[in-house]
């Protein structure tokens, strides 16, 4: 077949079209690789740079479907990835309900109305805080309704805005505390700014300066401190600030009107690395220390006094060790110098010049000794030792360390109180010996009743075993084990008894006891201050013996004395019957019936009558005598007018006592009143005392002798005192106080029967009576009905 030459022009010109084509092809292919090479890098390098991002793209389709990397899985606390919207919540991870729907709430309002949001979400499972930011995704990203998120993890920023808003807040507290502190303080403080004016006082620096309120004190630009010296507050707070530290003084400032010592300090303020901001200061009121300090100085200057004047050596030691105080008797003792107190010479070296004194003990390794003695200062407590000297004294050493690091150290002169202490244990002994030897036997007891001393006589007379007593046994057992040795074994109980009330009732308690072999003992329990008990016990047989015998005369001399009183009582009967007949008679003569006497015989009778009258008395003394120590004595109860009885008992004594030439007094008081008791001896007691003082005192005293009755009465009972300046008997009051009751003195029967018709009336009488100076007889007399 042949072919046209245009025709196969067209088809050269084709195939060259093609082939130019093919070319463009691959050469547009070789380009388009090479651009999808770039771009799929671009893609990748972007991946990175958005998976490196702290925030995480995600996009929200109109169908809800998720467009998200797998990190969104893992904020959420989700297992692998998210597709849907509905897959952000889970039962126990991802986002809770309450999330959820806050989100598709605010995604509905960016789809519908382009608005954006942001929203902060905690997941479940995981402790973050996501931050979402939402709008609607532009138009490359995605269709219609297309929502971008942009979400953040916030967890580290929220922590670190809590971390500062906490920390906002406590120093925000701090400084409300401290600004409250500062206006509550009870001292001024104040602060000054940067040109040192003020502009901060508190409370207490308004009413130092006795301003109105602190505005007039910033606005007067009061000071609290005047100029001392030439330094004024101002420049002592440009020092302050000049040095860079804190500057006090102490100086007298005026506080509320009074005159008071105040330490003022200021501080420079200014924050690390930066320039200051002002100066601060405060004022402390320092009058009562500066007070204290002053007596704190007189207190030990004194104490110091008061040390020296002590018989024990006392030496104060300071924190460095060295000698701050020594009294005399410390000096004396240990040989210190004026100069050794005055440096202040360490402890360790006056140890050393101690040693060579010959004012330490001898030791055997020294240094070694040195050394502990030194560390009593580091000691929390007080340490106490002996020291044997080498020239025999003993010393007692306390060592007491000091709050502020020093030491006191006391040394007690004990060679007297051991020598006395040696002394003693002779003198113990020679007691122990004397205790043994006595003749009583003697036991001490012990407060629990446990025997602890006795001696031989004791265990002889007990018949007990050395051995036994050693135990010492308590003594109800002690009493238990020999009560056969009693004749009355019983009474061993009343021995426990009175040493039980011994050693804990404190009381002294005695008694008898008779052993079977016939001997008599009296014993006693006497309390000792140490509070034991000891006991007696002191042979008594012979005693006893001579007791009874004693007993049987005194019975004989008692029957005698009644034989002596029912006489005396029948001769009394006896001579009253012719004394009646003598009395009867001279009435009759005196009367006239034998005719009228003459002078001479009108006064023979009537000296029979006076006579037959002190007979009749005498012997109705006799018969009350004799009556009252038989017991029988017969008192009249009826009511008795003291004050008239004793006024006719002195008239009837007045005429007697001017012949006799005594002055007779009386003084009786109108409160006397009435007693109940027997008329007629009572009027005989009164005037039988009266008698006897005017008849005892006339021989002695012719001249100004006096006899004086004294009478007064209260509620209780009437005092009778019948006194005189008589030569004094004390010799008849001796004898009737003891009972002598002899006729042979008309003073000691006249007391005898005085005391005795006092005794039945209930009463009491005391005689006083001394040689030369008088009697003086006291009758106490009750009211009784």
């Amino acid at each position: 077949m042949t072919s046209s030459p245009g025709a196969l022009f067209a088809l050269g010109l084709f195939a060259a079209l093609w082939f130019f084509a093919g070319l463009w092809a691959v050469g547009r292919g070789i380009a388009m690789q090479r651009r999808s090479a770039f771009v799929a890098a671009q893609t990748e390098r972007l991946a990175s740079l958005v998976d490196a991002s702290p925030y995480l793209p995600v996009v929200v389709r109109a169908d809800w479907r998720i467009e998200a990397g797998e990190r969104l899985g893992r904020w959420l606390g989700l297992e692998g990835g998210v597709r849907n919207f509905d897959e952000l919540a889970g039962a126990d991870c991802g986002l809770d309900r309450a999330g959820l729907d806050t989100l598709r709430q605010a995604i509905l309002g960016a789809q519908r109305g382009a608005r954006p949001f942001t929203l902060s979400l905690r997941p479940q499972a995981s402790g973050r805080t996501i931050v979402v930011h939402g709008a609607p995704a532009p138009q490359a990203v995605g269709g219609p309704g297309c929502v971008l998120l942009w979400l953040s993890d916030a967890t580290e920023g929220q922590q670190a805005l809590a971390d500062m808003r906490r920390e906002r807040d406590e120093a925000l507290g701090a400084f409300e505390a401290l600004s409250g502190l500062i206006e509550a303080a009870p001292f001024p403080m104040w602060f000054r700014d940067t040109e040192l004016r003020l502009a901060l006082v508190n409370d207490a620096y308004v009413r130092a300066v006795e301003a109105a309120s602190a505005d007039a004190v910033i606005d007067g630009g009061i000071e609290l401190c005047e100029p001392v010296a030439g330094i004024g507050a101002i420049e002592a707070a440009e020092a302050a600030r000049a040095a860079g530290s804190a500057q006090m003084r102490t100086i007298p400032v005026t506080i509320e009107g009074e005159r008071r010592m105040m330490r003022v300090v200021d501080v420079p303020l200014a924050p690390q690395d930066g320039p200051p901001i002002g100066v601060a200061g405060y004022a402390i009121d320092v009058q009562e220390l500066e007070s204290e300090r002053g007596a704190h100085r007189r207190f030990a200057d004194t104490q110091r006094e008061l040390l020296d004047r002590l018989s024990a050596a006392v030496a104060q030691f300071g924190p460095d060790q060295g000698l701050l105080f020594a009294n005399q008797p410390f000096r004396r003792l240990f040989e210190v110098e004026a100069e050794e107190v005055a440096e202040g010479k360490p402890f360790a070296r006056l140890l050393d010049a101690w040693r060579d004194r010959g004012r330490t003990p001898e030791v055997r390794d020294y240094p070694q000794w040195r050394e502990a003695r030194v560390g009593w200062f580091a000691l929390p407590y007080a340490s106490e030792e002996e020291w044997l000297l080498r020239d025999g004294t003993h010393l007692r050493v306390v060592a007491q360390p000091t709050p502020d690091g020093g030491l006191l150290l006391i040394a007690e002169d004990r060679t007297e109180q051991v020598q006395l202490a040696g002394a003693r244990d002779t003198l113990l002994r020679v007691r122990t010996a004397t205790f043994d030897n006595l003749f009583e036997a003697v036991a001490v007891f012990a407060p629990d009743g446990r025997l602890h001393l006795w001696n031989q006589r004791f265990r002889r007379l007990w018949v007990v075993d050395e051995g036994a007593l050693a135990a010492h046994p308590r003594v109800d057992a002690l009493m238990a084990g020999l009560a056969d040795r009693l004749a009355r074994p019983d009474q061993a109980s009343l021995m426990q008894e009175v040493i039980r009330a011994a050693t804990l009732e404190r009381t002294q308690r005695g008694g008898q006891i008779r052993f079977a072999d016939g001997r008599h003992f009296d014993f006693a329990a006497i309390p000792l201050p140490d509070g034991n008990a000891l006991l007696i016990m002191l042979d008594i047989t012979d005693s006893r013996k001579i007791e009874v015998a004693l007993r049987e005369r005194n019975e004989a001399l008692e029957a005698a004395d009644k034989v002596k009183t029912a006489f005396l009582s029948r001769m009394s009967y006896e001579l009253r019957t012719p004394l009646t007949s003598i009395g009867g008679f001279g009435e009759m003569l005196r009367a006239g019936y034998a005719g009228k006497l003459s002078e001479p015989q009108s006064q023979y009778v009537e000296a029979i009558m006076d006579s037959v009258g002190v007979l009749s008395r005498q012997i109705d003394n006799v018969l009350d005598l004799a009556q009252g120590e038989a017991g029988t004595l017969a008192i009249e109860r009826v009511a008795v007018d003291v004050r008239t009885l004793l006024a006719e008992a002195l008239d009837d004594a007045r005429s007697f006592a001017e012949a006799e030439g005594i002055e007779l007094v009386g003084d009786l008081a109108e409160t006397i009143g009435t007693i109940g008791g027997d008329a007629s001896r009572l009027a005989r007691l009164v005037a039988g005392l009266v008698d006897n003082a005017i008849r005892y005192t006339a021989p002695a005293r012719r001249h100004g002798g006096r006899v004086l009755l004294h009478a007064w009465g209260d509620a209780k009972g009437v005092e009778i005192i019948v006194s005189d300046n008589g030569p004094g008997m004390p010799d008849a009051v001796a004898a009737v106080t003891e009972g002598q009751q002899t006729a042979t003195t008309s003073g000691g029967i006249g007391l005898a029967l005085a005391r005795q018709l006092v005794a039945a009336h209930g009463g009491s009488m005391e005689v006083v009576s001394e040689r030369g100076q008088g009697t003086m007889v006291r009758i106490l007399l009750p009211r009784a009905e």
